[in-house]
């Protein structure tokens, strides 16, 4: 089976639409470039904590992508991804993402000892340390403690850590509650990334298309328009709609993505993900009704 799928019917170089981050794809939307703003601005201003949040598949993970891609020398960065709870356990991801040698049966104390050893270290050599934390939702609220006790490691002027945390939008209202007010004080940088309005979602797609070597007229506008409606612009899903409708169009034989097109998508049920969105799936099943009443039999009809 050829992994070209619809490259070659489109004259494209590769897929436009896949789920992987890729920041080679980064579509700079103006909230986009805010976020990415108030992450560069945490990392220049030495800022304690920086918060990103967004729903789930709204770029959130590309744009850390994008930031390590660019970081300074004289910044030793540790990615931890889903990170979960555990006093101590803590310590081991944090130690783990910045390749320190750990054995994971020794006291908790000696585990944070090595951490500030290494920490002192790096400062000595003129490096500062920022640890990333994406999908920190997942994390405890002893987890999110443990992590602003680390902030107490820096005094004075000089910052030995900065932690950036990023998830979804319900880590925002965990930092916000009233027992996380320390944590919350911390917080010297933050940002929440909504989903993409309709011209913006039309622009995306046609970015995406250009960059995989289209024209990025290969939507036309309704079915961009129907994709929005569909998605409420959150980037993973209108990734996923439109892989499928270049799918559908290479199927029919069809040099463009029409608004049947997506309705055939829709229709088949195999774009899952417009489930997962509030009111989405409302909407699916009011649009796949309008469209039977209209252009089809419906099966209880057909069927009497």
């Amino acid at each position: 089976m050829s992994n070209d799928l619809y490259v070659e019917h489109f004259g494209l170089t590769e897929r436009p639409f896949t789920l992987l981050p890729d920041p080679g794809f980064l579509f700079w939307s103006k909230v986009h470039k805010r976020a990415f703003m108030v992450l560069e601005f945490g990392i220049l201003s030495r800022a304690p904590i920086t918060l990103i949040t967004g729903e789930i598949g709204s770029g959130k993970t590309t744009l850390i992508q994008k930031l390590l891609s660019q970081m300074d020398d004289n910044i030793t960065t540790g990615l931890i991804s889903n990170a979960h709870r555990g006093r101590g356990e803590m310590l081991q991801w944090v130690l783990n993402a910045l390749d320190v040698p750990v054995n994971p049966r020794v006291p908790y104390v000696q585990l944070f000892q090595t951490l500030l050893d290494f920490l002192i270290a790096e400062y000595a050599a003129g490096r500062r340390v920022a640890l990333i934390f994406d999908e920190a939702q997942n994390l405890s609220r002893e987890g999110l403690e443990e992590l602003r006790m680390l902030t107490n490691i820096n005094s004075n002027k000089d910052e030995l850590v900065q932690l950036i945390l990023v998830g979804q939008p319900e880590l925002r209202d965990m930092v916000l509650d009233p027992n996380m007010r320390q944590l919350a004080q911390r917080v010297a940088a933050s940002f929440h990334l909504p989903g993409m309005d309709r011209k913006t979602v039309t622009d995306y797609i046609a970015h995406r298309l250009q960059v995989a070597g289209g024209t990025g007229e290969e939507f036309t506008p309704g079915a961009c328009a129907m994709v929005y409606e569909t998605t409420a612009g959150i980037p993973r899903l209108v990734n996923q709609l439109c892989e499928f409708g270049l799918l559908y169009a290479w199927s029919d034989d069809s040099m463009t993505v029409s608004e049947r097109i997506v309705q055939n998508v829709l229709d088949d049920d195999v774009f899952f993900g417009a489930l997962s969105t509030p009111d989405c799936g409302e909407k699916k099943k009011l649009q796949v009704l309008t469209l039977n009443q209209e252009e089809r039999i419906l099966p209880k009809e057909k069927a009497g």
